[in-house]
């Protein structure tokens, strides 16, 4: 048995996609969208997102478009979207598809159900959100579009950053 220091399926770096790379090195807090209710429930880990100010104000993301969360969403038309903290990272690994969840991933957490679907508890901040148009397909993505109906802010202590393809814990906040 070999123990690699690096992760041994990584494409040599001449081989790695330069859009993706760039994306990258953007950065972001990751966040967890989850829709549906019962046994409809779906959530998938995302960080390509953006909120933009308005009125109503709105928030984007691009979503992987062939999973189960994307279809949820568009029949339910609501979503929660809340902001992770460091102690989640399994958590969010588990909604990513990156690890195992015995008993499915609603089991690693304690959830709340709301108007828009279920919430994650010690989430630092929360947003119930509502499809504003059909989502649609940008790139190798899914464009999905929603206006913000509620935002609920907690102490945030250790926010969850993913950049580069892992994940990095940022000084807590001021």
């Amino acid at each position: 048995m070999t123990i690699h220091s690096g992760h041994p399926f990584v494409e040599p770096e001449s081989e790695r996609d330069p859009v993706r790379r760039l994306r990258g090195r953007l950065g972001g807090t990751v966040t967890l969208w989850t829709s549906g209710a019962g046994r409809s429930r779906a959530g998938l880990t995302v960080s390509s997102l953006v909120v933009a100010n308005g009125s109503p104000a709105h928030v984007l993301a691009l979503l992987d478009p062939d999973c189960d969360f994307a279809s949820v969403l568009v029949a339910s038309g609501t979503a929660v979207v809340q902001l992770l903290e460091w102690s989640h990272r399994d958590l969010a690994d588990a909604f990513a598809g990156l690890t195992p969840a015995p008993g499915g991933v609603f089991t690693l957490g304690v959830w709340h159900e709301t108007d828009w679907g279920p919430r994650l508890e010690g989430a630092s901040a929360w947003a119930g959100v509502r499809l504003s148009e059909e989502p649609r397909d940008v790139g190798w993505s899914l464009l999905v579009d929603t206006v913000l109906e509620r935002v609920e802010l907690g102490t945030e202590s250790h926010p969850l950053v993913h950049r580069r393809g892992s994940y990095v814990r940022p000084e807590a906040p001021r």
